[in-house]
């Protein structure tokens, strides 16, 4: 699985967790950036990492800021994408089986990185369970059409 990775300077130290786990673990990764601790702007790192997930380059996406809030906000602001901002597992469980969710955020302020690699072994390795969340997910699709002309 090939996974999409950014973050701001807010984000570093976790995305550097991140990626040794992503590394140990055989995952395929792009990283989007940044590499440094200077002040930079989210917006900048978060789309074009959403923009490789929707068009399928990656298979999915993660993302980190220092609340995991204005990253995930820019990441939704692209067709196709479904952000969950997650902090426990059972959201990022769920945010997969019912949402389809193919990127999720991380805030380093407020997240350790033993909680967060848990979070994403979840969002990783859980399935859409479809069915009726199908069509709720295709509802999300259809609000995306009607406002990105």
């Amino acid at each position: 699985m090939k996974i999409a990775v950014a973050c701001d300077h807010g984000g570093l130290a976790l995305k550097k967790a991140l990626l040794r786990y992503l590394a140990d673990h055989a995952y395929e990764v792009i990283d989007f950036g940044t590499d440094s601790t200077d002040s930079c702007d989210y917006p900048d790192f978060a789309l074009p990492a959403a923009e490789a997930v929707a068009r399928g380059e990656c298979e999915r996406g993660i993302l980190i800021c220092s609340t995991g809030i204005g990253i995930s906000i820019a990441a939704n602001k692209v067709p196709g994408i479904r952000c969950a901002h997650c902090h426990d597992t059972y959201s990022a469980k769920y945010t997969r089986l019912h949402n389809d969710a193919n990127m999720i955020a991380f805030g380093q302020k407020i997240i350790g990185d033993g909680l967060m690699l848990e979070i994403v072994e979840t969002f990783l390795n859980t399935g859409f369970e479809g069915g009726r969340h199908r069509r709720r997910v295709d509802k999300i699709a259809a609000i995306e059409e009607k406002y990105y002309k």
